[in-house]
């Protein structure tokens, strides 16, 4: 089993090598790495480079593939990732997220075992600037995952969500979006699961650790709005206002819950 990690990056020298390091580290040999370069003008390809370097001279067994050119944002980057992924399983693994232990890949592996799902999904910690542990993420996954699971929240962030090639391959993210295609392309892609009858696997482990200064929380008031976009295209608009609507009572009973 082939598992592809796809990590965009445009001047990440800042946030970069803890991601590069905690896939060099990985145990398990038959890993692809995607870097979609967006033509950076720092630090970032002399690092891209050395760890191509170091990661052939360990002998892990790991490919890189390393593309550098302008883009049209984060999604767009995204698809071209999406365009050149191999393997079996793919997650994108963002600038400054990382792996939280060597043996990670190992154990997703293990979980999948003989299996085929749609998705597997694991839990996050988030952390600092600096990689250091700050505090589990809020938003758990559930047991048994659906789309409709995301009406409460996107349960599940995308450093934790490992679509399958062929379920991944066919739903591009929409670029229409500026800040939340990633909660669209993950609700799009259980969608298609559900059609085809095909379960998913709850990981029941921490699989990624998550930077908390992102584009979204640069841009938390936009990025807001079109997540309810998002939600509305998917679960209607009476829905989806009602449950906001208990979002706002429940945020007013136990402040920090939203």
């Amino acid at each position: 089993m082939r598992i592809t990690y796809v990590t965009i990056t445009y001047n990440a020298a800042a946030v970069l090598q803890r991601t590069l390091d905690s896939v060099l580290n990985q145990d398990y040999p038959k890993i692809s790495h995607l870097i979609v370069d967006g033509a950076s003008t720092d630090g970032t390809l002399d690092m891209v480079n050395a760890y191509v370097e170091k990661s052939n001279a360990a002998g892990n067994g790991h490919r890189i593939q390393v593309t550098s050119e302008p883009d049209k944002g984060i999604y767009d980057a995204m698809n071209k990732g999406l365009r050149s992924i191999d393997g079996d399983y793919v997650c994108f693994l963002n600038a400054g997220d990382f792996l939280p232990s060597s043996d990670t890949v190992s154990r997703i592996v293990a979980a999948i075992g003989d299996g085929s799902p749609s998705v597997v999904y694991g839990d996050t910690d988030i952390v600092d600037n600096e990689g250091r542990f700050l505090h589990h993420r809020r938003l758990a996954p559930p047991e048994h995952l659906t789309w409709k699971s995301f009406r409460h929240g996107m349960l599940v962030c995308h450093q934790a969500f490992y679509a399958r090639t062929d379920f991944a391959i066919a739903t591009p993210f929409n670029q229409k979006y500026r800040y939340s295609a990633d909660v669209d392309w993950c609700i799009r892609i259980m969608k298609e699961a559900d059609k085809e009858n095909v379960p998913m696997l709850n990981l029941r482990m921490v699989v990624a650790n998550y930077t908390q200064e992102g584009q979204t929380t640069l841009h938390h008031r936009e990025s807001l709005w079109e997540r309810y976009k998002v939600m509305e295209s998917h679960y209607g608009r009476i829905s989806t206002f009602l449950m906001h609507c208990w979002f706002v009572v429940r945020a007013v009973i136990k402040p920090g819950a939203i």
